[in-house]
């Protein structure tokens, strides 16, 4: 799921402080698809305060090891929560 950058009249919020969550939600979902070693077609990727949670169902527990792992590294997650099945 792909959300819009958060504005207010074109601008960011006053009080918005860092990036959008959407922003991250956005690059994680990208960094899961271009991998290729992970298919996210069943897949939600919502953040919260920097933190990335990964929902749905992916073929393998080892996919769900690898979509942890390349959640974790993209710039700016603080951590990964993963509710992610096999199957």
């Amino acid at each position: 799921m792909v959300f819009k950058e958060g504005t207010f009249h074109g601008e960011i919020p006053e009080h918005f402080d860092g990036p959008h969550p959407a922003v991250l939600e956005t690059a994680v979902a990208d960094a899961l698809a271009a991998a290729g070693t992970v298919d996210p077609s069943d897949v939600a990727v919502t953040c919260e305060n920097g933190v990335i949670y990964l929902t749905g169902r992916v073929g393998s527990a080892e996919e769900i090891a690898r979509a942890i792992d390349i959640a974790s590294s993209v710039a700016g997650v603080r951590a990964v929560e993963s509710t992610l099945v096999a199957g």
